[in-house]
C-alpha cells in the first residue's frame, strides 16, 4: 500500500514536471515569436507574418462622454468635432519611463523623439517638450513588448493617473515603419482617430473575415476590441471635415479580402508612408501658428468673446493680490478654458473646465499669485449668437 502510494506520487511529479517543461517550451517559443516580429502598425504594405498579418494599433475603449439629451444636433456636431483637441498654444510635456517592463531603449526613443520633431515641424501651434520626471509630463511612453501600440486620444491623457502609461510601443521600432508607427500614435494623442472609421470613406466591409483576421495573429484581438478600431463607424459629427483620406497617417493598411467596397480596395489598402498632405492641412487648421502678443484680461472687466466655433482667445491675468479668484464664462455658449502658469518661459497646466453640452458656464476656483502672469486660453465649441458670451475673473 505504501510503495503504490509512493509510486502514485512520483507519477504524479513526473506529469508535473512534464507539463512545466512543456510550458517553458512554449513561452520560449512565443517570446521568439514576438522578439522575431517586425514593427508595423497597420499604416504600410510590409507584413509580420509570412500570410500578410500585421500588428496594429489598439486604442484603449474610453467611454464617450454624455451630453445634455436635449441638445441640438448643429451644437453636438461642434462639440463632437473639437472635444478631444487640445487648446491651441499648449505645450505638452512627454516622458520615458525608465525602468521595469516599460522601459525602452535610447535608439526607440530616439524614433519617438524624432517623430515629435516631425509633427511639430509641419507648422503648428502646440510645442513638445520632453521632461525627465513622469509626474510633470502629460504623455508618458512605454515599449512594453507584446502589448501592442496604442495611445489615448487627445485630452482623454489628462485623466490617466501619473504613474500610468497613456501611450504604448510594443514591437521594435525600425526605419520608416518605425517612424510612421510614431507618427500615429503621436496623431491620437493630438485628437485625430483612426482613419477607416471615417463615416464618408464608403468601406464596406466583410465583418466576419475581420473578426477572423484580427482575432487571429499577431493581434488576436476580442471582438470588442476589433469592432472599436475598426468597424465602429464614428459619427459624422465626431469628424474632421467630410473627406476620408486613404494615405492619412491614421489610416491603417488593409489586407486583401477584408474590404468588399470599393471595388479599389478589395485586394488591399496601402497608405503611402509618413504624413499626408491632409494630415498636415488637418493639424494646421485646429493648431494653427500664432506669436501675436496677449491681451490682458484685468480684474472685473468683462471681455466678450467675439469669436467663430472651434477659434479660440488667449488672454493674459496679471493679479496684484494673492488670493482665491474666480474666472468664469457668461453667456449660451460651448467653451473649453485653460488656464496655465508662465515659469520662466514654459506655460505650465494649472486647470481646465469644459462646459460643453450642458446648460452652465466653464468656471474655475483658484488661488492666483501676485506678480506672476497666468495665460487663459478660450476655444470655442459653440454659441447661440456670435459675440453673445464673455469671460470675467473677480
Amino acid at each position: 500500500m505504501n510503495n503504490s502510494k509512493k509510486n502514485s506520487g512520483e507519477n504524479i511529479n513526473d506529469k508535473l514536471e512534464l507539463i512545466c517543461t512543456r510550458l517553458q517550451i512554449i513561452e520560449r517559443e512565443m517570446k521568439a515569436r514576438n522578439e522575431s516580429k517586425h514593427e508595423y502598425c497597420c499604416h504600410q504594405d510590409q507584413n509580420n507574418d509570412e500570410d500578410g498579418s500585421s500588428e496594429c494599433c489598439g486604442l484603449p475603449i474610453v467611454p464617450v462622454r454624455e451630453l445634455d439629451k436635449d441638445i441640438e444636433f448643429e451644437r453636438e456636431s461642434l462639440i463632437r468635432t473639437i472635444e478631444k483637441k487640445w487648446v491651441n498654444g499648449t505645450e505638452l510635456k512627454y516622458c520615458f519611463f525608465t525602468k521595469g517592463p516599460w522601459k525602452g531603449d535610447l535608439g526607440q526613443q530616439r524614433i519617438v523623439e524624432d517623430a515629435f520633431d516631425e509633427w511639430k515641424n509641419v507648422g503648428i501651434g502646440l510645442s513638445f517638450t520632453k521632461v525627465n520626471r513622469l509626474d510633470e509630463a502629460d504623455i508618458r511612453i512605454g515599449f512594453e513588448q507584446g502589448d501592442g501600440a496604442w495611445s489615448y486620444v487627445g485630452r482623454d491623457i489628462w485623466g490617466i493617473p501619473k504613474s500610468k502609461r497613456t501611450m504604448n510601443f510594443g514591437w521594435k521600432l525600425n526605419g520608416q515603419s518605425g517612424m510612421d508607427t510614431a507618427l500615429h500614435e503621436i496623431g491620437h494623442t493630438l485628437g485625430f482617430n483612426h482613419a477607416q472609421q471615417n463615416p464618408f470613406s464608403g468601406i464596406e466591409w466583410d465583418e466576419e473575415a475581420v473578426y477572423r483576421y484580427f482575432m487571429g495573429p499577431p493581434n488576436y484581438w476580442s471582438r470588442e476590441k476589433t469592432f472599436h478600431n475598426v468597424l465602429r463607424t464614428l459619427s459624422p459629427e465626431s469628424v474632421e471635415g467630410s473627406e476620408w483620406d486613404p494615405n492619412s497617417i491614421m489610416q491603417y493598411s488593409i489586407r486583401g479580402g477584408l474590404i468588399l467596397r470599393p471595388e479599389l480596395y478589395q485586394n488591399g489598402l496601402n497608405p503611402e508612408p509618413g504624413l499626408s498632405e491632409n494630415d498636415k492641412e488637418q493639424v494646421r487648421l485646429f493648431y494653427p501658428e500664432d506669436s501675436s502678443p496677449y491681451d490682458e484680461l484685468r480684474f472685473l472687466e468683462a471681455r466678450r468673446l467675439n469669436i467663430n466655433p472651434s477659434e479660440q482667445i488667449n488672454l493674459a491675468i496679471r493679479p496684484e493680490i494673492t488670493r482665491i479668484y474666480q474666472i468664469q464664462t457668461f453667456g449660451l455658449s460651448d467653451t473649453v478654458m485653460v488656464l496655465f502658469e508662465d515659469n520662466n518661459g514654459t506655460l505650465e497646466h494649472v486647470a481646465s473646465d469644459d462646459d460643453s453640452g450642458w446648460s452652465r458656464n466653464a468656471s474655475l476656483k483658484l488661488r492666483l499669485v501676485a506678480g506672476r502672469e497666468y495665460i487663459l486660453r478660450i476655444r470655442l465649441y459653440y454659441s447661440h449668437v456670435r459675440g453673445e458670451s464673455a469671460v470675467m475673473y473677480w
